[in-house]
């Protein structure tokens, strides 16, 4: 009784590993790999499940054992190795990370509901790139209006979300073994074997592992809310190692029921978009259904990928605004309302969140879209999961003043090891993954997608660079900007927004990319940096109008 009363104060471990579990895996992680690998990623996720997957989750529960009481999860592990600094810059860039997985989140909701009212994927060909936009900047408003009025609204959406998710991907991989026993061990695959399940290591192959290691992390997401634990040196760990389990079955066992149902040497173009209806389409109608399945599952992932969304938009924030130091972080956005929440710090996400859709708007179709976004999540994610590791090898290489009741590794060096291993291969894979994938390799596609990529990973970082000398303007003047210059930049940024719309909604109609090949429409990108760059240089010199004499 004791325990079912403290859920009204504390979130219970098995809450803890569901909010993680809609962060880290979901059959749409399954199928954007399966995509990229073929039959081979089943051995892919073995490989990464016992030697990614399991140390990281570890090394993730020990330091939230050791940085219980701290509330700023991966950018309080930082500050108390390596200070303030570091700390702030590592609360920024996980942040910054999180914007395209958010944006994606909210885009994967949009094709939930789409498929979950019509029962297809037709009203995707029937949404030009602007509404698409539009759609999914009205979905955070949505959002951050919940997480307003409805305090508990993640807790609710990820026990709803996450718990459905798992009993959908039990059934998909039970129904499918059975279906496969029935049908006398005939595949969708042909030529299957044991030979099929090794990869070709070849640079191809490599480029994928990036977002390998993007479809399994982030359980480190729900570490600011170890303190909302009533046994966080405890609780912490073991929901961490229940999220291993999971992660291991559903990855291995559901791209094998995928090689089923899809043959994996002529995958579908957008089966990153759209497999997961595809599938239980198919799965529905072999046991007499019909469209149940589909309208069961696209419900589900409207839960699954709306808690997502919910545990992103608060709990990144959270993460950027908690300890991160008075002396970088500018006050305004560190500012919360009445009922604690950092609403600047949402305006913040929004505002990214649009600059990171507009840059795929010139792309040809939703599915390019949605594929380039998937892409950059497989870069700018695993980069910033290196600092996860970085903090490990410093606490163990000072195992003494960080003290834990949960070990990983009792020996110090084999655990810094473990850590210095795992940084390796995230780094060498970031690097790797900022190649675009789903296009032709050097194409016009291609340098275009490989272009923006590169925008958006140093417009999201270097922002992060800019925010302390705006902490230095508060700090000498009493506020960063006077009214008007807030109100100038506000015009320009939603006129920048009007005019990629408005270019987004009628360019590719009347532009041939492939034959004007980077074209126009990095020209405008192109101006519109260095216009950006260059007045928030002319603001940053001139003294608010009503500044304080200090």
């Amino acid at each position: 009784m004791d325990e079912i009363g403290s859920n009204k104060k504390y979130i219970s471990w098995p809450v803890l590993t569901l909010m993680a579990f809609c962060t880290v895996i979901g059959l749409d992680d399954i199928m954007y790999n399966f995509q990229n690998q073929g039959m081979p990623v089943v051995t892919s996720w073995i490989i990464m499940c016992i030697f990614y997957v399991i140390p990281y989750s570890l090394m993730v529960g020990q330091l939230g054992s050791v940085f219980n009481k701290e509330g700023g999860g991966l950018s309080s592990w930082v500050r108390g190795t390596d200070g303030e600094f570091l700390g702030y810059f590592t609360a920024w860039t996980y942040w910054a990370a999180s914007i395209p997985y958010a944006v994606d989140s909210a885009n994967t909701i949009i094709v939930d509901i789409g498929w979950a009212v019509t029962g297809s994927g037709k009203f995707q060909d029937q949404i030009s790139n602007k509404n698409f936009a539009l759609m999914t900047f009205a979905m955070f408003i949505i959002f951050i209006i919940v997480e307003h009025y409805f305090s508990r609204s993640m807790e609710v959406l990820s026990t709803i979300g996450g718990g459905m998710m798992l009993i959908m991907t039990f059934m998909f991989v039970f129904l499918a073994f059975v279906g496969l026993s029935k049908s006398g061990g005939h595949m969708a695959t042909t030529n299957f074997s044991w030979h099929s399940l090794i990869p070709k290591f070849d640079m191809h192959y490599w480029t994928t592992i990036a977002m390998l290691i993007y479809a399994l992390n982030g359980c480190e997401l729900v570490a600011p809310y170890v303190t909302k634990m009533k046994k966080p040196k405890s609780d912490f760990p073991k929901a961490m190692i229940a999220l291993a389990i999971m992660t291991i079955f559903l990855t291995v066992f559901g791209s094998f029921a995928l090689g089923i149902y899809f043959n994996a040497n002529h995958i579908p173009n957008d089966l990153k978009m759209n497999g997961e209806y595809y599938v239980f389409d198919m799965v529905g109608r072999q046991y007499g259904l019909g469209k149940g399945l589909l309208y069961l599952w696209s419900w589900t992932s409207v839960f699954y990928n709306a808690a997502l969304l919910a545990v992103l938009l608060d709990a990144m924030t959270r993460m950027l605004i908690s300890d991160t130091g008075d002396k970088y972080m500018p006050k305004f956005l560190r500012k919360k309302n009445k009922n604690g929440l950092p609403i600047n710090g949402y305006i913040l996400t929004v505002a990214l969140s649009a600059f990171i859709m507009l840059l795929g708007i010139f792309l040809p179709n939703m599915n390019d879209i949605f594929n380039w976004l998937l892409n950059l999540n497989g870069i700018i994610s695993p980069g910033v999961t290196c600092w996860i590791f970085y903090s490990f090898m410093r606490i163990r290489k000072n195992s003494k003043k960080f003290s834990s009741d949960y070990v990983f590794i009792k020996n110090d060096k084999l655990a810094y090891l473990a850590g210095f291993f795992l940084l390796i291969v995230t780094a060498v894979a970031t690097v790797l993954g900022i190649a675009p994938l789903d296009v032709k390799q050097f194409s016009s596609y291609w340098w275009y997608e490989l272009i923006i990529n590169i925008v958006a990973i140093v417009v999201l970082i270097g922002l992060g660079v800019i925010l302390p000398s705006i902490r230095r303007r508060e700090e000498e003047y009493g506020i960063a900007f006077s009214r008007n210059q807030w109100i100038t930049m506000f015009v320009l940024i939603i006129g920048s927004i009007v005019l990629d719309l408005y270019l987004g909604g009628h360019n590719i109609g009347m532009i041939n990319l492939g034959q004007l090949k980077l074209g126009l429409n990095i020209i405008i990108i192109v101006i519109e940096a260095i216009l950006a760059v260059l007045f928030c240089w002319l603001v940053g010199r001139k003294k608010p109008n009503n500044a304080k004499i200090n």
